[in-house]
């Protein structure tokens, strides 16, 4: 639709110059202004029928504008435009009415389809709750275009219910997306509780979500609350859903469908008042295609879609992820550091196979084994040197599979037909469980992090594990003490 009025306010001349004259050679009127008085008073006087701003203007803030706006004129939208790229700058101009948020350096063509659809549409926006300063300390960190659009979703969810499915590779920071999600949505004064499916016993599964009743099973001595009860009101995170048995998956689509459940072992219907974030680094698509997953339950899960990208999609945010980590390492009592620039592009350069979580351990072991301030390209280069290919933990990941079936085996073998006698669990616990840690940490040179991935455990459940059993880890060896 042409002969609208779009007001541009942003205070270099050469942006508004560009906008001005693609906007008008798309048949639009154009008003342009370097001050957000200027723009405000055209406002006042109910002038034009979208506004383009930037964020920061010498005058005033585009931000605190936005509600003196939305008050006058709750029908104007308002797309805002900053090359402060975080995701705050997203949450925030959601919560204060922008209609779209647009990163500088923006593309052409998107700006003008991003009116084109403001125009033609009814209002529909979505407010996030009010942030404070602190909150810039979240770290989901990125100011390339990839992260920007994984920002402008989250920000439109925030003040939502809606299922979202977070998919990514290992070590991309899907968990960090779930809790933004409810930290700054409307459930955020309810429980966040997470669930790793690959971290749990196949078996226990639906116990640990739905809880069971006294009885229910061999060893349920009492009610158990499960993790839907605990999230009531809030948000539960199934990570790694990927890997819910399909008896368990069954169980979750019927609660997605009817909104309630029955704890196992129990007849009671539970209404169920949570929102769900799930989230997989495996392809749910090859999943359904081996019947491994339900394809009802994937469209159940997959209302709103994010997609991570990994690392090597994004190296222009390294250096500000770099930064992020070395404040962390200060904060921790470590002396403050800083990276040469060949030993930053290096950083670029790499393919990144942990991705995020690989360059976070990276930058930690440099800043507490060298006491040089500047790392070097060389010290760099030294670590990533040292450092196992993902390729071949995957290798190991196979064998520590094959070492269990084999102990397995062989401990089946000396009882014939008989069952083994009572406390089996705990006993094979015990002595596969050490060897397990053991064989992670060796394949992954005492990584930790790398280790719980390689198991399929939180890294806070993988430190728990080794005070327990004693193991004391030394760099590229371990040893039980």
């Amino acid at each position: 639709m042409t002969g609208q009025t779009i007001l541009i306010a942003d205070d270099d001349a050469a942006i508004r110059t560009v906008l001005g004259q693609a906007l008008t050679r798309l048949g639009y009127t154009v008003r342009s202004t370097g001050t957000a008085a200027t723009l405000w008073h055209w406002i006042a006087d109910g002038s034009g029928d979208l506004v383009i701003s930037d964020v920061v203007m010498p005058d005033e803030n585009a931000f605190d504008l936005l509600p003196r706006i939305k008050k006058l004129r709750s029908d104007l939208p308002v797309i805002v435009m900053s090359a402060q790229n975080t995701i705050m700058t997203a949450i925030t101009a959601a919560e204060r009415g922008a209609y779209e948020y647009l990163p500088k350096p923006f593309d052409l063509n998107e700006l003008t389809a991003v009116v084109a659809r403001a125009l033609d549409q009814s209002k529909r926006r979505v407010r996030a709750p009010g942030v404070d300063d602190e909150a810039e300390r979240l770290p989901l960190i990125g100011r390339s275009a990839a992260m920007q659009d994984v920002y402008r979703i989250m920000a439109r969810l925030m003040q939502t219910d809606l299922t979202v499915i977070i998919t990514g590779e290992s070590g991309t920071g899907k968990e960090l997306v779930a809790r933004a999600l409810h930290d700054y949505g409307k459930r955020r004064s309810g429980p966040f509780v997470a669930l790793n499916m690959a971290a749990i016993p196949r078996d226990l599964i639906e116990s640990e979500l739905f809880g069971h009743e006294k009885g229910a099973f061999t060893g349920a001595a009492s009610r158990s609350i499960g993790k839907f009860e605990q999230a009531e009101g809030g948000t539960l995170f199934l990570d790694e859903i990927g890997d819910m048995p399909m008896d368990a998956q069954t169980r979750l689509l019927r609660v997605l469908q009817e909104g309630e459940f029955a704890r196992v072992g129990g007849i009671a219907a539970v209404r169920a008042n949570v929102r769900i974030v799930a989230a997989t680094h495996r392809d749910l698509h090859q999943h359904i295609a081996q019947g491994l997953f339900r394809e009802d339950l994937y469209y159940r899960l997959n209302v709103v879609p994010i997609r991570l990208p990994p690392l090597r999609e994004r190296s222009e945010d390294i250096a500000d992820l770099v930064r992020f980590f070395l404040d962390a390492c200060q904060e921790e009592g470590l002396p403050a550091k800083l990276f040469e620039t060949p030993a930053m592009q290096r950083l670029r350069d790499h393919k990144w196979p942990g991705n995020v979580r690989e360059l976070e351990n990276l930058v930690r072991r440099l800043a507490a084994l060298y006491s040089d301030e500047a790392i070097s390209l060389a010290m760099v280069e030294a670590e990533l040197s040292e450092a196992p290919e993902f390729e071949n933990v995957a290798t190991s990941a196979g064998s520590l599979g094959d070492y269990t079936e084999s102990y397995l085996s062989e401990y089946f073998v000396g009882f014939g037909d008989d069952l083994p006698p009572p406390g089996l669990y705990n006993r094979v616990l015990a002595q596969v469980e050490v060897p397990l840690i053991n064989a992670a940490l060796a394949a992954t040179a005492g990584n930790q992090i790398r280790a719980a991935e390689l198991l399929g455990i939180n890294r806070n459940t993988l430190r728990k594990k080794i005070r327990d059993h004693n193991i004391t880890v030394v760099r590229g060896l371990t040893l039980n003490s």
